[in-house]
């Protein structure tokens, strides 16, 4: 049986993380979206039922087409909406019931940062009120710190792309920072994400 693990507890949400998942599902339970799937494993009806049991599920938001598994089972048997960004939507198999630009928001404190470059259409999801929380998918990895830092692959589908794209968060407020790569024992994700995030990619882009 599939099983949640608790990341983190904040006044109107909780993070959980899918535990062995690869890449990482995170399951954010949250009082005014209700629940938020990133990234979409294998169908599982049992994982859906203890997925409900913390917040009814309403969205799946897939910050790349890595993450996008058995979407329409995922639909068909939850009701939730798709979301991904514009130009990762044509690439991935399913319906995607909300298209985003730089544009779009899930709620007043739910918005998303477009950070293409490993893919087309990578992208973020930010949780903007305190302690605040970024959703970063693909675009970081953790560093040999366990932080999240920008690490160059040879497959990326754009390196400028991916410099253009992370040198945005230079000017986010965030506490908290989430990866497609969790490792329970060496990722580090927070409190304190932001100051240790900024300076990891500082450094990658000095070295």
């Amino acid at each position: 049986m599939s099983a949640l693990r608790l990341l983190a507890e904040f006044p109107d949400r909780r993070i959980l993380w899918l535990v062995g998942s690869e890449p990482a599902v995170y399951y954010i339970a949250d009082h005014q979206a209700q629940g938020i799937l990133v990234n979409a494993p294998a169908f599982d009806a049992d994982l859906l039922t203890t997925l409900q049991a913390e917040r009814q599920l309403r969205y799946i938001f897939l910050p790349s087409r890595r993450g996008a598994l058995d979407i329409e089972r995922w639909r068909s048997a939850s009701g939730a909406e798709v979301l991904a960004f514009g130009a990762e939507a044509a690439a991935i198999e399913g319906t995607i019931d909300l298209v985003l630009d730089n544009k779009s928001r899930l709620t007043r404190t739910i918005d998303f940062l477009p950070m293409s470059g490993v893919t087309e259409g990578s992208c973020a999801m930010r949780l903007k009120n305190k302690p605040g929380a970024v959703f970063f998918g693909p675009a970081l990895s953790p560093g040999q710190d366990g932080w999240p830092t920008l690490i160059f692959m040879p497959d990326d589908y754009s390196m400028e792309n991916r410099l253009f794209g992370v040198l945005g968060i230079q000017d986010l407020a965030f506490e908290y920072a989430f990866t497609d790569d969790f490792d329970p024992d060496t990722t580090r994700f927070g409190p304190g994400a932001g100051a240790a995030v900024k300076a990891a990619v500082e450094r990658a882009l000095d070295d």
